[in-house]
Parts: C-alpha cells; sequence; structure tokens
C-alpha cells in the first residue's frame, strides 16, 4: 500500500500528479469541513505536504499524530510551528536553491522597475497621458548604492546581479562573513542612510519581526527605494504606508505583505510603488522543480534515505 499523506495546501499539477503517483492523498484544502475530514483519516495519515503560506500549526499535527514528515513547498518555512514539530520528533524540509535564481531576477526586476518607473509609465501610455506631454524622469541605477539585508543564497545571488548593473553593493545581517566579497555594514540604520536601494531577503523570525522599522525606513529616506522579496512582516508596514505618504520615503517595491492576499489600500493610488502577488519563485521551471524536491523528501523519508533538504 502506498504511505497516506495530507497535502494541506494545493499544488502544481506536476506537483500533484507526482504525489498521486507515490502516494494516497488527502487533500485538506477540498474539505468543506477540515476538522471533520482530519477526523475521519487521524490515524492513516504519516505526512504533510504543505506550502509556505498554509505552514503546519501544531493543532494541524495533533489531527494527525502519526505523521512522521513535513514538506514545505518553499524556501520559507515560517509558518510551520517547528518548535512543535521537534517535540514531536517530525523532521521537516523546504526546497532551497531551485528557486535562487528566479527570486534573484524578481528582486531587480522591481530595482529597475522603480527606478525607472516601467510600471508607471506602462499605466501612463495606457491611460492616454502620453497625448498630453511626456512622462516625468526616472532614476539611473549605474553607480547607486544597494543595501542587501540578508546576504543566504538569494541574497548573494542578488548581489552578484546587481554588479552586472554597476551598482556599488553593501549588506546586513547577524553577523559578517568571511567569505563574502561585499562589505557586510553591522548598523542597519547606518546602512539604509547610505544606500539608493535597500532590498529585504532575509528570513521571517522573531528577530526580523519589523526589523526594517519605521527608523530604517525613514533613514532610506525620501530619494530612497524600499525592495522586500523577503516576506511581508519583516517590514513595519504601517510605518511603510506612512513614509510613503509623507514623502520621507521615495519609492517601494513589494512583492509580499504583512496580510497576504491583504494589501494595504492606500498603497494603490501611490504611483511611487510597485505591487506584485508573490511571484518571487513563480514561474513553470522554479515552482515544478520546487514541487519535485517536496516529492523527493516524501520518497526519500519512506524509503528509509536521508533526506535531501532537512531544516529541521
Amino acid at each position: 500500500m502506498k504511505p497516506e499523506i495530507l497535502v494541506a495546501s494545493p499544488m502544481p499539477a506536476p506537483t500533484m500528479r507526482s504525489l498521486d503517483e507515490n502516494f494516497i492523498l488527502h487533500k485538506l484544502y477540498e474539505a468543506a469541513d477540515q476538522a471533520a475530514f482530519l477526523a475521519g483519516i487521524k490515524d492513516r495519515v504519516r505526512a504533510i505536504a504543505t506550502s509556505g503560506g498554509r505552514g503546519a500549526s501544531a493543532a494541524l499535527m495533533d489531527a494527525v499524530p502519526k505523521t512522521e514528515i513535513i514538506a514545505n513547498f518553499g524556501v520559507g518555512y515560517d509558518a510551520v510551528d517547528v518548535p512543535a514539530a521537534k517535540a514531536r520528533n517530525i523532521p521537516v524540509t523546504n526546497t532551497p536553491d531551485v528557486l535562487t535564481d528566479d527570486v534573484a531576477d524578481l528582486a531587480l526586476t522591481l530595482l529597475l522597475d522603480a527606478a525607472r518607473m516601467v510600471s508607471r509609465a506602462d499605466r501612463f501610455v495606457r491611460a492616454g497621458h502620453w497625448l498630453k506631454g511626456n512622462h516625468p524622469l526616472g532614476q539611473a541605477v549605474a553607480g547607486k548604492k544597494l543595501g542587501i539585508v540578508g546576504l543566504g543564497r538569494i541574497g548573494a545571488a542578488i548581489a552578484t546581479r546587481a554588479e552586472a548593473f554597476k551598482l556599488q553593493v553593501s549588506w546586513h545581517g547577524p553577523r559578517p562573513k568571511p567569505d563574502a566579497k561585499w562589505p557586510h555594514v553591522p548598523d542597519l540604520v547606518a546602512l539604509a542612510r547610505d544606500v539608493d536601494f535597500l532590498c529585504v531577503i532575509c528570513p521571517l523570525t522573531p528577530q526580523t519581526f519589523h526589523l526594517i522599522s519605521r527608523e530604517v525606513i525613514e533613514a532610506l529616506g525620501p530619494e530612497g527605494t524600499l525592495i522586500n522579496v523577503a516576506r511581508g512582516p519583516v517590514v513595519d508596514e504601517a510605518a511603510l504606508v506612512d513614509a510613503l505618504k509623507s514623502g520621507k520615503l521615495g519609492h517601494a517595491a513589494l512583492d509580499v505583505f504583512e496580510d497576504e492576499p491583504k494589501v494595504p489600500e492606500e498603497l494603490f493610488s501611490m504611483e511611487n510603488t510597485v505591487l506584485l502577488p508573490h511571484q518571487g519563485s513563480a514561474t513553470l521551471e522554479t515552482r515544478t522543480a520546487m514541487g519535485q524536491l517536496v516529492v523527493d523528501n516524501l520518497v526519500a523519508h519512506f524509503a528509509g534515505k536521508p533526506l535531501l533538504t532537512r531544516v529541521a
């Protein structure tokens, strides 16, 4: 018999096909009464496949107490209650590396969009405003300074791409990295004050919640641009909205928000924002590769082999 697993959230079609080939699937996201659904399968489910947005709470683990592994679709696993998983001896996996290039590409896309006003200019043309006059000037990118908050795999990939655009790169993190080629700035406010663009790509943890505070945002200043391709709660969103409204921050290019998919409506009418619906890894190739890592981790577990990308 195939192992039975709980699929907590929908995944790309190739992933679902591969899961179906290897396991008996119980799709929690399709259940009208999820509590009753879980009660009916509680002693049969041996794994949870979930997404970075849905995660897995302690209550969900308790609802399917035979769970042996949680496979997370996404590099970020902050929605998984890792302490609860550890307390129950449940390993957790994620999907790193395969999305590095796409997220880094999108970060540079957001930077360029904000600087050269690409989305804004597109709206300008579509609205027929070009017939009445020219579009405002944007900012040059070459020679400007980029600060990166978090120099993991993706942060380093962003830095490498930024150099190709002749940006001067520095970064902030909790500790220096001896092998990093870019200067480390231990004071985040000082970094924000010194750069033209600040790109956030650190994980969401209790320590990084609202790390991009009002002080950091205002240090970036009226000519600065904040780019967030990490997690929404890393940025104090209320402070960000206030700074954009008051002119204390120049621009924001955001792929993530504090209460997704809800976005502060005040941002909708602001021409100094670029807003995306969490598209960092959203390519067919990358989402397929992420899904395959979910499957491969589950298959490895049930075959008694080492997990490919265990994080807890």
